[in-house]
């Protein structure tokens, strides 16, 4: 199975940080059919948590993420890559970002069942589209 990279949009928004405050936006979600591959919520400030998911599709789904304060991450533009879950996959795909003089922004990946999920952030859409292509040229030259 080859690699699978393609350009996402994260969504994000700063919530109370009270119990059951992302039960509420992922029910919402789902509610709408989102079937998110990419959660993570994180405590800013002793009252503030900032939640980001990923992907929203379609005018249902962007509706349901408005109505509980989803917007769209402003200054995070992410490759998404996935496929079979190899040792070294991930030193090699940072490494050819690096190689291309590339700074992330952040990253997160998991690996379940022999398969890996990888969003790779960056501060511009045009490194974004840098990174897309550099990671195509890594997927293939193992």
């Amino acid at each position: 199975m080859a690699l699978k990279i393609g350009k996402t949009d994260v969504w994000a928004a700063d919530v109370r940080n009270r119990p059951g405050m992302l039960a509420r936006i992922l029910e919402a979600l789902a509610a709408a059919g989102a079937d998110l591959e990419f959660v993570v919520a994180r405590r800013v400030t002793e009252n503030t948590s900032r939640v980001f998911v990923a992907p929203l599709k379609g005018a249902k789904q962007l509706r349901a993420a408005a109505d509980v304060g989803l917007v769209r991450a402003a200054g995070m533009h992410c490759v998404c890559v996935s496929g079979p879950d190899r040792p070294g996959t991930g030193a090699r795909l940072t490494r050819a970002l690096a190689a291309a003089g590339l700074n992330l922004r952040g990253v997160s990946n998991a690996a379940v069942a022999g398969k890996f999920l990888c969003y790779f952030a960056f501060a511009s859409a045009a490194e974004a589209d840098v990174a897309r292509k550099v990671l195509k040229r890594a997927a293939v030259a193992r």
